[in-house]
């Protein structure tokens, strides 16, 4: 008989569990449960059939920053904004990925970490805002990486590599190109630090709307050929 998983808890630890646990009741989020005394707090958190289990130790642990800690899919999301302006909490609307039609936001929970917020109900294209700033270029790496995704491809791991040296364990999910011809496959995160601090770098879009299927077209077009129509974008 093969070992089947019941129920999965994240566990987030927090420097604050009072804190902690108002930013998670902006997406519905009630305590159940709470424990501990001196050194060691818990709080149990309930959103009907998800928990979230906040721990608090002292000395605090030593939190490594990562790109995302947590991923919360929600039935409305321009509620959820709502909370979120009315408690004071930024956020930035990340775009509308395929995994997540209805709209995607950022935002950091108090101790820092990233939190997504997705709506798998998609809306109508006149109901959309635009992305700015980080979070534009963030929703066209998203979008870029999944259509890669679907195409295949890609390398096995990112070739960026860490600022040390050391080769990075995550997989590559986009391609970057500069002016120069040089290019390189890197993971998301990796080609955002990459975009932001490359500034001449690019996103390098492996489709027939390139310099090369342009030219050719061109060239056909010269001779008097029928102009191929490029495929539809994936």
């Amino acid at each position: 008989m093969q070992a089947q998983v019941s129920a999965a808890v994240p566990v987030c630890y927090v420097r604050d569990i009072e804190t902690s646990r108002r930013f998670y009741s902006l997406f519905g989020y009630t305590e159940t449960r709470a424990g501990g005394d001196g050194d060691s707090r818990w709080s149990y958190l309930q959103c009907g059939e998800h928990t979230l289990l906040l721990a608090c130790v002292q000395p605090p642990l030593i939190r490594v920053e990562l790109p995302l800690l947590i991923y919360l899919y929600v039935e409305d999301l321009a509620v959820v904004n709502a909370g979120l302006d009315g408690a004071g909490v930024g956020y930035e609307l990340v775009g509308y990925p395929d995994h997540a039609p209805g709209g995607e936001v950022r935002t950091k929970d108090p101790d820092g970490n990233v939190v997504l917020v997705g709506q798998r109900t998609a809306v109508s294209p006149e109901s959309r805002s635009v992305p700015t700033g980080s979070a534009a270029r963030f929703s066209l790496i998203r979008q870029a990486a999944e259509a890669i995704s679907r195409r295949g491809g890609a390398p096995a791991s990112c070739q960026i590599g860490m600022p040390d040296g050391r080769s990075c364990p995550e997989p590559a999910e986009l391609k970057l190109a500069d002016p120069w011809g040089e290019t390189v496959w890197g993971c998301s995160s990796h080609a955002d630090e990459a975009l932001f601090n490359a500034r001449s770098a690019f996103i390098a879009n492996e489709d027939a709307y390139g310099l090369g299927p342009w030219l050719r077209r061109r060239q056909h077009h010269a001779r008097g050929d029928a102009d191929p129509a490029p495929p539809e974008r994936s």
